[in-house]
């Protein structure tokens, strides 16, 4: 199996039978992993094929292999890749990464002023990320739009989120934005090189945000007289 077997195309209505298993297939990723997605309906990912906001990977069977999907936000001043899922009979294989360019690519089409943003755990996705562009910021440089939170309600790390009124999390922010890209083409952050930096400092802040929390819990309440 290479990366020649499969096909990414911008997802239509053609598509649509893909839904239900590509939400199933989300969900149960999300629960292995230990963390949580913002929850979408079949029918939410099929408006979003029939808007041709969304790619799919498809197998030479025919067989859906990947899929992710575009959210805006503000607006449309900030756009999000979301739910990126590669189905588990094909991980290892390559297909993220051009799944991740291949809704880049359709992002910067569709809105070519926005700020593209996201936020992960996973160092294998900062690594794509860097290479399309993306720096990691403050969670104050992302949109402050509610709607956008409010998907974070379902991750089990929320409380930690709310603990910090927004401004910090386990999840590292990371933002592409054109205007910046226009007015220098230096790279200013190579993820190759601080990796392992990055990979302390995830740990470090599940470890610090779970215990702060933890003991805030604890806390007994006192009666105010």
């Amino acid at each position: 199996m290479s990366l020649k077997d499969f096909k990414i195309v911008v997802a239509d209505q053609s598509h649509t039978f893909f839904a239900n298993s590509i939400c199933e297939e989300m969900a149960a990723s999300a629960k292995a992993r230990g963390t949580g997605i913002a929850k979408r309906s079949p029918d939410y990912l099929i408006k979003k094929m029939q808007e041709g906001k969304a790619v799919i990977a498809m197998y030479s069977d025919g067989s859906w292999a990947g899929f992710c999907y575009i959210e805006t936000w503000g607006h449309g001043k900030y756009v999000a890749n979301s739910g990126l899922i590669v189905s588990p009979l094909y991980r290892k294989s390559g297909l993220a990464r051009e799944i991740k360019k291949k809704i880049f690519e359709l992002s910067r089409k569709k809105y070519p002023d926005s700020k593209i943003f996201g936020l992960t755990t996973g160092l294998a996705v900062m690594k794509i990320n860097s290479e399309l562009g993306y720096e990691p910021v403050t969670y104050s440089e992302l949109t402050d739009d509610d709607a956008f939170w409010e998907g974070c309600k379902s991750c089990v790390n929320f409380d930690i989120l709310t603990s910090k009124n927004r401004t910090n999390c386990i999840c590292t922010a990371m933002l592409y934005d054109p205007l910046e890209k226009k007015k220098t083409k230096k790279r200013f952050w190579d993820f190759n090189k601080q990796s392992k930096i990055y990979e302390r400092l995830i740990r470090l802040k599940q470890f610090s945000f779970t215990k702060a929390l933890q003991n805030s819990k604890l806390k007994p309440f006192k009666k105010k007289r």
